[in-house]
């Protein structure tokens, strides 16, 4: 990928990645990157799945990406394993650099390489430029999604 490097997500790249996260009306809303111990156990937590991968995009040294991809298999769709990318962030200052695209062809390529026979993600509604941004990357808004905060 030329200039830009991605790689599994280490703890001394929690700092950025909570940084991204909270770098927008939302994260800011739900992410506190002044208290790192929950992060760094939730990254203990995913480097032991081997079905979770959290990557970082890193250009000359710096995080400036990045996203989690959570391998699923199932049965339905014929027994089909499917992919989920989630906490997808760039670094503000690299946006409409093509970095996004080329970090979700990444997480496509990587999900069709486990033999994923589908990518699933989903957006909050308010992000109406990242619904752009994936259809524009062939992704349909296919469903509805529902969450319930327990």
């Amino acid at each position: 990928m030329g200039d830009l490097e991605i790689r599994t997500a280490v703890a001394d790249d929690v700092p950025a990645i909570v940084g991204m996260l909270a770098d927008d009306p939302l994260g800011a809303r739900r992410e506190t990157p002044d208290d790192l111990a929950p992060y760094l156990s939730a990254l203990e937590r995913l480097s032991a799945d081997p079905n979770q991968q959290l990557v970082v995009a890193v250009r000359e040294g710096r995080v400036v990406g990045t996203l989690q991809l959570t391998i699923i298999p199932g049965l339905s769709r014929r027994g089909a394993t499917r992919s989920i990318i989630e906490g997808v962030r760039i670094h503000a200052d690299e946006r409409g650099s093509g970095l996004g695209t080329r970090f979700i062809e990444w997480a496509v390529d990587e999900s069709r390489r486990q033999g994923c026979q589908l990518v699933q993600l989903t957006s909050d509604t308010s992000r109406v430029d990242a619904h752009r941004f994936y259809e524009r990357l062939g992704f349909t808004a296919s469903h509805t999604g529902f969450k319930l905060e327990i």
